[in-house]
């Protein structure tokens, strides 16, 4: 499919890539036992729609569109509302824009983007300095969602991906920004209740806002096998200058293998480096991080750097 003004137009191949004006080819293949006839769908219209705006032409005329999409008048019509109402898109007039949820989304994107980017060799060193697995994680909603993990289970116990999400309340990445949520973002979580996930799960409002406070005073949050047996984990938040969580680092393995207190030190010196490369004024960007002090043979006493 493709519109009459082919210098101007999308056009949808049947491989189901969008192929835009500027060239650029978005790749939306699926395979081919289950592709749907994409060039008919409204969602592939829709997005034929949303990619008309650039930053060169960022309002557009029903009848800009039209001409760029080569969709049908009425169907543009139809999905122009359509968005609106979903705050996609805004209307002034007889011009349409962007609207506020996809600058939202857009925002949201370039912010995980750059929150991951600026983390990671520090997350990196993390793992190879104390061997645990290591996770960033944001706070969305009840949920914590999963945006770097580095390492790996031996035993493949630790039920973590990019992208996944685990309950807030009983991890100890979730814990660690809760302790500095507002207060009305607080009080949503208790009224949904906190389900045990295991026997040590706390499901006491008021104990949970004694570990809360507890997690302020020491810098760190712990779980001990609250969301999943025989998985513990420790975690610090990533808080910015006005002392709200943004994100969270966290170590995690089996009791038998880690030693939670031993990785608390190097857990607060990464959280901090972190920090410092995101929100310091002048900095420009991840340096190689400075090697954290390292447990000893024990695993449990901190006992300083390493001599070179």
């Amino acid at each position: 499919m493709m519109s009459s003004h082919a210098g101007a137009a999308f056009k949808i191949g049947k491989a189901g890539r969008f192929h835009p004006p500027d060239g650029q080819e978005l790749d939306m293949a699926v395979p081919a036992a289950s592709r749907p006839d994409i060039g008919s769908s409204m969602l592939a219209r829709a997005a034929l729609i949303l990619y008309s705006f650039n930053t060169s032409t960022p309002e557009l005329s029903l009848m800009d569109v039209v001409r760029r999409t080569g969709l049908p008048r009425s169907s543009v019509h139809r999905i122009l509302d359509q968005l609106v109402q979903l705050k996609g898109l805004e209307r002034t007039g007889a011009k349409y824009r962007l609207g506020l949820r996809l600058i939202e989304l857009g925002a949201l994107a370039t912010h995980q983007n750059w929150l991951r980017d600026a983390s990671l060799p520090y997350l990196h060193h993390l793992h190879s300095s104390t061997g645990a697995l290591v996770h960033l994680s944001i706070l969305d909603g009840h949920e914590i969602v999963y945006l770097e993990k580095i390492g790996g289970s031996p035993d493949n116990r630790i039920p973590s991906r990019l992208g996944g999400r685990q309950p807030a309340y009983c991890t100890s990445a979730g814990k660690a920004m809760l302790s500095f949520a507002d207060e009305d973002e607080l009080d949503e979580i208790l009224k949904a209740g906190l389900p045990a996930r295991t026997p040590f799960t706390i499901t006491d409002p008021h104990a949970f806002r004694r570990e809360l406070a507890q997690i302020r005073e020491r810098g760190v949050a712990f779980d001990r096998e609250e969301n999943y047996r025989g998985i513990v984990c420790v975690a610090a938040p990533l808080r910015d200058a006005t002392g709200r969580a943004i994100a969270a680092i966290s170590l995690a393995g089996a009791p038998s293998r880690i030693k939670l207190q031993a990785l608390i030190p190097p857990l607060l010196v990464t959280a901090r480096q972190t920090r410092h490369a995101l929100f310091v004024p002048g900095h420009r960007g991840p340096v190689p991080p400075a090697e954290p002090p390292r447990p000893d043979r024990a695993g449990q006493v901190w006992s300083g750097p390493r001599m070179r």
